[in-house]
C-alpha cells in the first residue's frame, strides 16, 4: 500500500500529535518500513519525536504497531522509548523518543560493524515482558517447512527482533540502535546473530567474513550445530515455497552458507 506523508495524514491526526508534542515546527519524512504506512522525524515546541502509524483498518500493520508498543518496556536499552499512542483521523501512531543516527553500513571492513554487534550482543539477554504472549519463531517462520521433532530444535525463550536489516539498525556518534520491533518473536537468542550474518553477506561481505563476525556472540558460538541445520534448512524451504526455486536461489545460498563452521 501506498507511504503517506506528512500533510498527507488527516488533518485530526495532525493535530492530535500536536495536542501530546506541542506545535511541529519542521518534519523529516522517512519513506522506510516494511509495517507502517507514515513515519517521520517531527521538530516541535517540545523537541524532537520519531512517529510511526497505519490507518485503522489495517489489521496488518495494527497489529506490528500492538506487538512493538508491548514489548517496548523490555527493549529500552537497546531503542528509543515509545512516548505515547494515540487514535485519531482514522490513523493509529505511535510516538518515540527521537534519537541522532543513521542507517548502519554492513559492507566489509565498515566502522559501524563493531557498534551493530554490541547493541546485539545487548539484546541477546532481553526477555518478553511478563504477560506479553509472543509466537515461538520456529511456528511463525518456519510452520510447515520443519518437523514436530525438528521444531523442538529451534524452541526458546529470549526475545527476538527478527528483522536485523540495516533501516532498522541505527548509527549514532558512539553506539547503535535496534528499532523498529513490529515482528518480536521468542527462541534460541542465536537466531537474530544468524540473520544478521547472511545480511552482512547481502551488504558484501564473504561469507566467511560474516561468520567471523558472528563467532563473537556467545550464543551462535555455543549453538547447537543440529539446530542450526534444522534452521537453515527449514528456511531454505519456506524461502522456496514462498518465492520459488529460482527467485530464493540467492539467499538460500547465503543461509546454507551459515553452515560451514
Amino acid at each position: 500500500m501506498a507511504r503517506v506523508d506528512w500533510l498527507g495524514l488527516p488533518e485530526a491526526a495532525r493535530a492530535a500529535v500536536g495536542a501530546r508534542a506541542g506545535a511541529v515546527r519542521a518534519v523529516e519524512d522517512i519513506p522506510h518500513g516494511i509495517t507502517c504506512r507514515f513515519a517521520a522525524v517531527l521538530e516541535s515546541a517540545d523537541g524532537r519525536l520519531f512517529v510511526k502509524g497505519v490507518p485503522v483498518d489495517d489489521a496488518w500493520g495494527r497489529s506490528g504497531q500492538a506487538r512493538e508498543a508491548e514489548v517496548n518496556s523490555a527493549v529500552t536499552a537497546v531503542s528509543p522509548r515509545l512516548l505515547w499512542r494515540v487514535e485519531a483521523g482514522g490513523w493509529e501512531l505511535l510516538a518515540f523518543e527521537a534519537v541522532e543516527a543513521r542507517h548502519a553500513d554492513l559492507s566489509p571492513g565498515s566502522a559501524d560493524l563493531p557498534l551493530v554487534a554490541a547493541i546485539l550482543e545487548e539484546a541477546q539477554g532481553l526477555k518478553a515482558p511478563a504477560g506479553v504472549e509472543l509466537p515461538q519463531y520456529v511456528d511463525r517462520e518456519l510452520g510447515g517447512a520443519v518437523s514436530a521433532a525438528e521444531r523442538e530444535l529451534l524452541l526458546g525463550d529470549a526475545l527476538l527482533h527478527t528483522d536485523t536489516n540495516p533501516h532498522n539498525l541505527l548509527v549514532g556518534a558512539d553506539r547503535a540502535y535496534l528499532v523498529d520491533w513490529a515482528l518480536p518473536a521468542v527462541g534460541p537468542s542465536w537466531i537474530d546473530a544468524a540473520e544478521a550474518a547472511m545480511r552482512l553477506m547481502d551488504a558484501g561481505c564473504s561469507a566467511s567474513e560474516a561468520l567471523a563476525w558472528a563467532a563473537q556472540f556467545a550464543s551462535w558460538a555455543g549453538a547447537d550445530p543440529a539446530a542450526v541445520e534444522v534452521f537453515v534448512r527449514g528456511t531454505c524451504r519456506a524461502r522456496v515455497a514462498r518465492l520459488g526455486e529460482r527467485d530464493a536461489q540467492v539467499s538460500n545460498a547465503q543461509c546454507e552458507a551459515l553452515l560451514k563452521v
